[in-house]
């Protein structure tokens, strides 16, 4: 269990605080030990309703009509929000209404009556083959960490892992003999991920040379594979700055992120002949529907198994 987990699993109930306060503390901790949500996302359900409290103000929950919160809903789009952040708001506010009625705060659930935002499907960020050779030989002797840089961005490619997952990755997940690593996913589901050769080495490299100075800058020692200046792990907000550092240093667009090599990863299997089932697994999807969309970025493999099946090609 995570310091953040058991530090809000184990604090005493807070007395302070409005009455709307109190009820999302206790969603808090409710997505947390029973639903064993992530944290990243039971803190985006936290922001959310804390936006949805500033506009609730203190008018009663359950005087709130439907009409109220399809209000609510204009007012989330006069704030200029991208129609997947308001999607994640009205999710936010139906499960919060859902909890509330279990607790026997709510008779009636109007939230359920709200509909759900339309959205494109938006095809993702994706790196070219040459472009990520140029993006993991970015990092020099001139930057301050290189080695431990270049084990991240070999790792993110070689993995398809998210950020918050690298930078939880732990040294005892790692089984570079056997070529592979242990990832803790969302809703701590663990997956095997096999790990290519250039990655293993670029690791190797980094436990050689670099961690180990890192190490020795903190007071407790870290048990996590990737350190930052200060010898402790490496947030998921410092990868993001550290790909963004480097995607503008070799020429990519600025919206590369952890996540567009991620999406890269994925795309560069499928291309590669890879099944679809398989890349699901190594993404750690639930479901294959969220691994389809990348069957729509590569057209080369769409026109090459046409050219290879259809008798008159």
């Amino acid at each position: 269990m995570s310091s953040l987990k058991r530090r809000l699993l184990q604090r005493p109930k807070r007395q302070t605080g409005g009455r709307f306060d109190r009820w999302v503390e206790a969603f808090q901790d409710y997505l947390l030990s029973e639903c064993h949500l992530a944290e990243n996302s039971v803190a985006a359900y936290r922001r959310d309703l804390q936006r949805f409290g500033k506009w609730v103000k203190d008018r009663p929950l359950a005087k709130l009509t439907i009409k109220n919160l399809a209000q609510y809903v204009a007012w989330l789009k006069r704030q200029g929000l991208a129609p997947s952040s308001m999607a994640r708001h009205i999710v936010s506010v139906k499960i919060f209404f859902r909890y509330l009625q279990l607790e026997g705060a709510l008779q009636e659930n109007i939230a359920e009556l709200l509909g759900s935002q339309k959205l494109w499907q938006r095809v993702p960020d994706v790196l070219t083959p040459d472009l990520v050779d140029d993006f993991l030989n970015a990092p020099t002797a001139a930057d301050p960490y290189p080695l431990r840089d270049r084990a991240l961005l070999e790792l993110l490619y070689a993995t398809g892992c998210r950020a918050s997952e690298v930078s939880h990755l732990a040294l005892a997940d790692l089984h570079l003999k056997e070529r592979f690593c242990r990832c803790h996913g969302k809703g701590n589901k663990q997956r095997l991920t096999p790990l290519g050769r250039p990655a293993c080495q670029a690791i190797r490299d980094y436990l050689q040379e670099s961690r180990p100075r890192l190490a020795a800058i903190a007071k407790v020692p870290s048990h996590c594979l990737l350190l930052s200046r200060s010898g402790k792990r490496l947030r998921r907000e410092a990868i993001w700055e550290t790909v963004k550092k480097y995607a503008i240093r070799v020429g990519a667009s600025d919206t590369i992120s952890p996540h567009s090599l991620r999406h890269t990863f994925a795309t560069h299997m499928l291309a590669g002949g890879a099944d679809l089932r398989h890349v699901q697994e190594l993404l750690g999807h639930a479901s294959i529907a969220t691994t389809q969309r990348y069957t729509h970025v590569d057209q080369s493999r769409l026109k090459t198994v046409h050219n290879r099946f259809h008798p008159r090609a």
